[in-house]
């Protein structure tokens, strides 16, 4: 069954890196198994950005001047 998962926050500017969080679901699963990727790995070296940058993961959004702080959201089938 299909299912979503969005992390973000953002004070306007992102910090150190151009995203403001990642999505993931069944087609970013996909891609990070075709990769040979091991989840453990980036998540001792504490490094999502590039778990989910060859993905296609990543929340991108710019630049927004706004401070909108963190937002998760869980899409599950009903």
């Amino acid at each position: 069954a299909p299912y979503a998962f969005l992390s973000g926050g953002t004070d306007g500017t992102d910090g150190p890196t151009d995203a403001a969080g990642a999505v993931f679901g069944p087609a970013i699963w996909e891609q990070i198994r075709a990769k040979q990727f091991d989840p453990r790995a980036f998540l001792a070296d504490n490094d999502a950005y590039h778990f989910f940058e060859p993905a296609g993961g990543l929340l991108k959004t710019g630049p927004t001047g706004t401070n909108v702080m963190d937002i998760g959201i869980v899409l599950l089938p009903g």
